[in-house]
């Protein structure tokens, strides 16, 4: 039986990320969503189109300021907004370990501003602004790509669906792309692909997410002596809550 499960992310790709854990719940039954704070006009019909392929029952686009994001009361509002709409059992957000090292812009604030609004949409907050939206308790939180993760699952039944998904996403990849080919070298780019040169610049920038994929989901799986070939990692918060030990 499925869950309501939803992603609180911070930009658009990541809802491909953890796509695996979001289409098998879609597929048992369950109700997926996702929130992403940064996502530019021109990539909207795509995410959403990568949703869809997903699963994904409604995708939010919160459109904040990029650059720009911190802990003002206007986007605690709207994370909450989202949570008391979807009310999920679990919620899957950025890693706060990783959040702190990764130097994408907004990262860090993000995190912050998650947190605290997985916490407030349990309170008497914003009850006048969202007067038709009761508390929602605090769902059990997973962390994407840990660094440290405590658990997996296996992608082996949908990783078709996040590879269809990811290439839904061709102005990311165009962006992946430009950079890719400035900054690998030719031994580097050959060893991703030995025709990378010949390629289109989003053929390039998706040969490239293709081996981050592969490396990444191989070494949670087989690669680390796991029951699974390929596995979407991920750490849950706090104890593990079980009614008997499991195999």
């Amino acid at each position: 039986m499925g869950q309501r499960i939803l992603f609180l992310g911070v930009y658009g790709m990541e809802i491909v990320e953890c796509g695996g854990a979001l289409a098998i719940n879609a597929q048992k039954g369950g109700q997926s969503f996702a929130s992403v704070m940064l996502a530019k006009e021109m990539m909207k019909t795509e995410l959403q189109d990568a949703a869809t392929v997903l699963g994904i029952n409604k995708l939010y686009f919160n459109d904040f300021e990029r650059g720009g994001i911190d802990l003002r009361k206007e986007y605690k509002v709207e994370l909450v907004r989202v949570i008391r709409e979807t009310k999920p059992d679990i919620i899957i957000t950025q890693c706060p370990e990783h959040s702190y090292e990764d130097l994408d812009p907004d990262r860090r604030p993000a995190m912050m501003l998650i947190l605290e609004s997985i916490a407030l949409a349990s309170r008497d907050f914003a009850l006048a602004e969202l007067p038709d939206l009761a508390p929602h308790p605090v769902a059990t939180i997973y962390y994407m790509n840990p660094k440290t993760p405590n658990c997996s699952i296996s992608l082996a039944s949908v990783m078709h669906l996040k590879n269809k998904a990811m290439d839904c996403l061709t102005i990311q990849m165009q962006f992946s792309g430009e950079h890719f080919s400035q900054c690998l070298s030719q031994d580097e780019r050959t060893a991703i692909n030995p025709q990378f040169d010949s390629l289109s610049f989003v053929e390039r920038g998706r040969a490239v997410q293709q081996a981050i994929d592969n490396s990444l989901y191989f070494y949670n799986g087989i690669g680390s002596h796991s029951k699974f070939v390929i596995a979407e990692p991920y750490r849950r918060h706090g104890i593990m809550e079980l009614e008997e030990l499991m195999p």
